[in-house]
């Protein structure tokens, strides 16, 4: 999950719903500045940073939706005195083989999966890491979200690998 934003208090608020809602962070990256792109100064103001988040429990990619949908609901909870998000919240997940990002923007590289929501697949996954796509956003086709990315992806994996050491485990012992 990325979260976008100018005031400290603004991505700790965020962080916190995230919290509740999806369990414990176990990645919160540090503050980047997000200078890619002056899209969102207009309604969210200059000095924007962002962080990308990873939660304890795996979400199955089936919920990106939902999860898309909670986030719209979080991003409107607090507006600033412009009538506009004070925060922008994408979620996405990292599989073996993709980083994926949940966007309300239809395009003709992405997917509707529903509820006005789509799935871009914006990095694919190679050897060690990722590449871009000719439509991945310039900021998650450089460093430092590569590599956060790539963490995110090995933490992923480490997941899969100790869920089924579980899963054999819990069936020798049910036999």
């Amino acid at each position: 999950m990325s979260i976008i934003f100018s005031r400290a208090e603004d991505f700790v608020s965020a962080l916190a719903e995230a919290d509740r809602k999806y369990g414990p962070a176990d990645l919160v990256s540090e503050p980047l500045s997000f200078h890619f792109t002056d899209y969102y100064e207009r309604e969210m103001g200059k000095g924007l940073w962002r962080r990308m988040v990873g939660f304890e429990p795996m979400i199955s990619p089936e919920r990106l939706v939902s999860v898309k949908l909670w986030a719209n609901r979080v991003e409107g909870q607090s507006l600033n005195e412009g009538g506009g998000r004070r925060v922008n919240i994408d979620p996405g997940y990292v599989a073996g083989a993709k980083f994926v990002l949940a966007t309300g923007k239809d395009y003709s590289h992405r997917l509707y999966l529903g509820e006005g929501v789509y799935g871009e697949i914006t990095l694919i996954g190679r050897k060690r890491g990722f590449s871009p796509l000719p439509w991945t956003y310039p900021d998650y086709a450089s460093q430092p979200l590569l590599g956060i990315i790539a963490l995110m992806r090995r933490k992923y994996l480490w997941q899969l690998k100790q869920e089924g050491e579980t899963n054999k485990r819990e069936d020798r012992e049910n036999g």
